[in-house]
């Protein structure tokens, strides 16, 4: 079992690699260090290290690599997202892109080399480092396809699946065999008609990356402490495994944090923890990286309110109660086997067919599949989740170790 954190600058935020400064990284991560991670997950910004597309700046990569020892001289490992992207509500795209340059980011043909390159470049500058885990396609660059963003360039599920392919090619041509993924916000699990499927995240790249986070709808509709919310995490690992060729493909759980208001101040330790806890009890989960490091400093104007207090630690690197419980369960688990029971009662997920799942809304807040899973959950049972395609198959269900087979009607 790993457990990271996706690694937010104390001083600066991402703005840092405006001003970088290696004594200020070193001291964020020591505070890491001392909660006994393993792992940090690692955000160039885009437009700053390919401010043109023929242009990757090598300074930039040259800190980034600086970065990376630094994190490995204390005993973390580094995961480094590509594309962004999108972080935390603001857009970081290159002026190459937009405007009197405006392209499509997932089919215009420079763009798609000038991508490749890129991700190419740091993967290289990294694939010599041990430490190096892989990367990350970007960040939920999924809500650059599709609604809600107020400017999507749309694409179809086949132009989706072309464009992640070609990068994660990109990817491992820098850095042959290390764990490259992609990653998406929860539209691709739940939004009828979004280009990026459940069926990409589940076959493609090196693991599944889910990213949980209950302000969809999830705590609003069950509470704080609800079943449903404190399971959410659990929940999308399974979803994850229902659409996966290889039924013991590694799951990361790559974000996950504890969002205020809806969990308030003083239930952000009991919801880490119940969260941490429930993710536990899924097999084949690789591990768990913390959205995020450290708190969002009150200087920085527009953020969403609950972007500033998700820290495992407060802006000046003090720890605060989320830190403390997050770094207990790391002391509990290192060196430990994550060998939880199978899950053997299944729960069918009916989403229209696996390849697009038109209709896997089912599978969101409110949706079918997602209430019976958290009934089934409340009622002490460890549910799994099958596709409709394979709830008959007798050879996939024997593979996965599932011995009762039940719909959300008979939930």
């Amino acid at each position: 079992m790993r457990f990271g954190a996706n690694y937010t600058p104390g001083q600066g935020w991402f703005h840092h690699w405006l001003d970088f400064d290696l004594d200020a990284v070193r001291a964020d991560l020591d505070s890491l260090a001392g909660l006994g991670l393993d792992h940090i997950r690692v955000f160039p910004l885009w437009p700053l290290f390919q401010p043109h597309r023929t242009l990757i700046r090598p300074r930039a990569v040259d800190q980034l690599v600086q970065l990376a020892d630094a994190a490995a001289e204390r005993g973390l490992d580094v995961a480094v997202d590509g594309l962004q992207g999108h972080l935390s509500s603001f857009d970081f795209l290159p002026a190459w892109t937009q405007t009197w340059h405006r392209r499509s980011l997932f089919t215009d043909p420079e763009v798609l080399a000038a991508q490749e390159e890129y991700l190419r470049t740091l993967a290289a500058a990294l694939a010599d480092r041990p430490a190096f885990l892989g990367m990350t396609v970007g960040n939920e660059i999924n809500q650059f396809a599709d609604g809600p963003h107020p400017d999507p360039d749309r694409i179809t599920a086949a132009q989706a699946t072309a464009w992640l392919e070609r990068m994660l090619a990109a990817c491992e041509r820098g850095a042959p065999g290390r764990m490259h993924v992609h990653a998406e916000y929860d539209a691709a699990w739940y939004r009828d008609g979004h280009p990026f499927t459940p069926a990409q995240a589940a076959r493609l790249g090196a693991a599944t990356a889910v990213h949980s986070w209950v302000f969809n709808g999830t705590a609003q509709r069950h509470g704080p402490d609800g079943i449903a919310t404190e399971q959410h995490a659990a929940y999308l690992i399974e979803l994850s495994k229902a659409w996966a060729a290889d039924p013991h493909r590694p799951v990361w759980l790559q974000e996950v944090g504890a969002p205020a208001p809806l969990i308030p101040e003083d239930r952000a330790a009991r919801f880490t923890e119940a969260t941490v806890v429930n993710a536990l009890d899924c097999p084949d989960l690789w591990g768990i990286t913390w959205w995020c490091s450290h708190d969002v400093s009150r200087s920085l104007a527009d953020f969403p309110e609950l972007e500033y207090g998700l820290g495992l630690l407060a802006n000046d690197r003090t720890v605060k109660p989320a830190g403390r419980a997050f770094a207990a369960l790391a002391g509990q688990w290192r060196g430990r086997d994550h060998r939880p029971p199978p899950r053997t009662t299944a729960l069918v997920v009916d989403a229209g067919g696996a390849q697009d799942a038109p209709y896997r809304s089912v599978c969101a807040p409110g949706g079918a599949v997602f209430e019976a899973w958290a009934r089934l959950t409340a009622q002490g049972v460890r549910p799994c989740l099958v596709l409709a395609e394979r709830a008959e198959d007798a050879g996939h269900l024997k593979e996965r170790q599932i011995t009762e087979v039940r719909t959300p009607d008979e939930v």
